[in-house]
Order: structure tokens, then sequence, then C-alpha cells
């Protein structure tokens, strides 16, 4: 071997060594044009939602538009900051870390409701209402740390069961809608054409477009019901007069939170659903973006969300929950920067500033709002139906829990009144329905799938399978 040889042995380069990127794509900031695109994407798919339950509440108790637009404004605002809490965190306490939009919960529309009734309108319910969602959101902080064991005790049946109740229970709100709009109090052929033919526009986006377009349809069907709405004469823009294009929602514009033991014991019920759908989605994200959704990450999550829902009613707004529609859009954009949604918070906090905005939803006409609506509420049901599939509803137990959930739950939607010969206390707690089934479906839950476990597990080997 030659001299040269050796030497060239000897100072052998060491192998290149490859630089490693440790950055998860949960933890990327993308570049700020894709950036804010893949932004504006999250905040569009989850608009019309955050705007829906205030809207909801507002109509249903027949506030003023100026009361209705505080209400959209104050959601918005608090949804953006709640989202902020959960994509970023406070230091090692608060928030999941993940791409997490936060936004104003379903959950809770049918206890405000009747809350608001009881108390004998919105002057006297609105405190109330705020009330008890501080003192549930307290409560929901509080357990934080211990929900992910009592998780066990919200199978498949309890949350399908409760999820399908708050969709359908809302769907004749949005029918209620049309018929306040007419003066005679009976739909009038032109509104229900107006909803129809905005029914019909969210379809054809929905089958003949895709990517952004997509995502907007509800908001593009919007302006366009909206449209059609003027000459049709079922439009009014003049609540856009003198709003202002920007300024900072009125704290505690419906006056000082009330505590009312009943319907304390009502919110908690629905910081326990809101509990349940959060752990569900975060898990379910977890697995999406490829990171460990572990108990502690849990809890931070869970924290995010009680944190902002207590803050919520300062800037009169509701419990704030995880968006599960954003997560679909994860899933399709395949972005999964917490920093692309912390952008999207931000963004839905400049919204919530400014009184022109929030004055721009309250114009559009209700029956268009209808049939937004009725898309919303039912993705509501079409999700808690899909939650069921995973239950075995082919043990008979599993499916009396289905059926007395919904059964006693619906009872205050389908017949109007039904516990007005109550006592206000219990009309609370009774009235929205959905406290009434979750408390079932968990009561009963318990009572089948958990007291005598042993007995339930041979009765479960051994009975023979339903059939229909």
């Amino acid at each position: 071997m030659s001299s040269q040889q050796k030497s060239g042995d000897a100072a052998a380069p060491a192998p290149e060594v490859q630089p490693v990127d440790d950055v998860h794509p949960v933890d990327e900031i993308l570049p700020p044009g894709r950036m804010l695109v893949a932004s504006l994407q999250h905040v569009a798919s989850m608009y019309a939602g955050a705007v829906s339950v205030p809207l909801v509440v507002a109509v249903a108790a027949k506030m003023s538009p100026g009361d209705t637009a505080v209400l959209m404004g104050g959601s918005l605002l608090m949804a953006g900051i709640a989202t902020l809490l959960q994509t970023l965190g406070i230091g090692n306490f608060i928030g999941s870390r993940l791409p997490f939009v936060n936004g104003v919960s379903f959950a809770g529309v049918g206890v405000m409701l009747t809350i608001i009734s009881t108390q004998g309108g919105v002057e006297a319910g609105m405190p109330v209402v705020f009330g008890a969602i501080i003192v549930s959101s307290v409560f929901g902080f509080l357990v934080s740390s211990y929900f992910s064991r009592l998780v066990r005790f919200f199978p498949p049946v309890v949350t399908g069961s409760v999820i399908t109740l708050i969709g359908v229970s809302l769907i004749p709100v949005a029918y209620d809608w049309i018929v306040d709009d007419s003066p005679t109090g009976t739909p009038e052929p032109k509104s229900i054409g107006l909803a129809g033919a905005t029914v019909l526009v969210m379809l054809l986006l929905q089958r003949f477009t895709r990517g952004f377009l997509k995502q907007i349809s509800m908001l593009i069907a919007m302006v366009f019901g909206t449209l059609l709405a003027i000459p049709m004469g079922l439009a009014d823009f003049s609540e856009l007069d003198g709003a202002d294009p920007v300024g900072i929602p009125s704290p505690l514009h419906f006056g000082a939170p009330e505590f009312n033991i009943p319907a304390i014991i009502s919110m908690c019920v629905v910081m326990l659903v809101i509990l349940t759908e959060s752990t569900a989605d975060m898990i379910a994200l977890g697995k999406i973006v490829e990171k460990d959704v572990d108990e502690k990450t849990i809890a931070r999550g869970l924290r995010a969300d009680a944190l902002g829902s207590a803050l919520s009613p300062l800037f009169n707004a509701f419990h704030a929950s995880a968006f599960a529609q954003n997560i679909g859009l994860v899933v399709i954009s395949k972005v999964r920067s917490r920093f692309v949604v912390a952008l999207s918070g931000a963004i839905l906090v400049l919204i919530g500033l400014s009184p022109a905005a929030a004055a721009l939803i309250s114009v559009v006409p209700m029956p268009v709002l209808a049939a937004v609506s009725l898309f919303l509420f039912g993705s509501i049901a079409v999700s808690g139906i899909q939650t069921l599939l995973q239950a075995d509803l082919h043990r008979g137990d599993n499916a009396l829990i289905v059926v007395v959930t919904l059964g006693a739950g619906l009872a205050p939607a389908l017949s109007d009144g039904f516990y007005d010969a109550f006592p206000a206390w219990a009309q609370i707690v009774l009235g929205s329905g959905i406290s009434t089934g979750c408390i079932l479906a968990v009561a009963l839950n318990l009572i089948f799938n958990h007291a005598g476990t042993e007995k339930a597990a041979v009765a479960a080997e051994t009975e023979p399978a339903v059939t229909h």
C-alpha cells in the first residue's frame, strides 16, 4: 500500500452529518403569506358557528339589535382570546398547544334560553346566565386535572346521546325564526322561498366547489340570501347606520352577574358536556397531527376552555369550547401549525373589536339565518349520531339509554310549556332538555354499565343481540 494511500486513509474525512430538524409540524412557523391564508380559512370555517349561538339566544329572547350586536362582538372577541389561550398557552399549566380554534359552545343554548324565560326576560335573565357561566367555568377549571379519570363515565353512548339531543332540540328554533319574521305569525311563502334558496346555494357550493370556497360556503350563502332579500322586501340595513368601525365591547353590558343555584347546577352539567367534547376533540386532533395527547395535555386544554369561559361573561359572551369543524380543516389542508390557528385567534379578536362587523351580521334576514342554522344544528345532530355508531347499540341497555335520553330531553322542544306547572327553579333544570338528557344519560350509564360491573359483563356476553 503506498504512503499516499496510508496518509489518505489516515486523513479520511468523517462522514457528513445531516442536520436534524426537531421541530414538530404542530410547532412549525410558516412563511407569512401562507400563514395568513391558512388562518383566514380557519376564521371562515368557524365564523358562522361563532355568531350563531349569540344570534340564537338574542333572537329567541327577542333582544334589541343593539344587544344582539353586543353579544356577537363579545363572542368573537372571546373566541379569539380563548383560541390564543389554547394554542399559545400560559406556562406549563394552561393550553393544549394544539391547532385548536375555540368558539362559543352550542351546549348551553337550551339552558340559557330556559333561564331567561323563567327569570322573566332579558333584563333579569342575562345576569343570572352570566353568573352561572362563571361559576360553572370555575368548577370546570378545578376538575380539569381529574376529568380524564371521569371520562369513562362519558362513553360514546352518553356523549352521542347528548350531542344528538343538542342538535335535534335546536332545529325547531330555526323554523321558529321563519315564523317570527312574518307579521302575521304564520310562515309566508316568500320567507320560506328565501330560506329554500339559501339552502340550495349552500348545497351547490358544497357539491361543486373545493378548498377555500367550500369552507366559506355558509358565508357565501348568507351574502347571497341577504342580497336576494332586498328586492323581496325582507332586508333591513338600518342597523348599520352609526355603527363604529372600531370599539371595545362594553364590559358587563347586561349588568353585574347574579348567582342562582338551580341555574348554576344546570350550567355545571353543560360544563361537563363541554369538557367531554373537548377531551374527545383533543384526542382526535392529536392523532391527526401525530402528536401524543396525554392526561397532562388534556388537563391543560380543559383549563384553557374553562378559563376562557370564565372570562367570557365579562365581555358578554358564553362558554368557549373547541370547534370540531376546524379539526376537519386541519385534515383537508394538512396544515398542522398551532401558530396558524393562533393567528386566526388574533384575527377574531380584531373582528370582535369592530361593532360594524357585528352589526353587519345582525342585518341578515331571519329566513337566511334559519337556513344556515339548519345546517349547523343538523351537523351537530349528525356528529352525535356518528358518536353513537361507536357505541354497542345491539345491547338493549345501551339502546335504552339513547331512547330515554332523547325521549325525555326533547320534551321541552316538542311540547311548548311542558314544565310550566313546575316551580321556577325546577324549570331551569328541566326546561332546557339538554340538562335533563345529560343527567339521565350519565345516571342510566352508571346503573346499566357500572353498577355490578361483573354481572353486567356476564349479561353482555350472554344476552342475545337486539334485532329490529
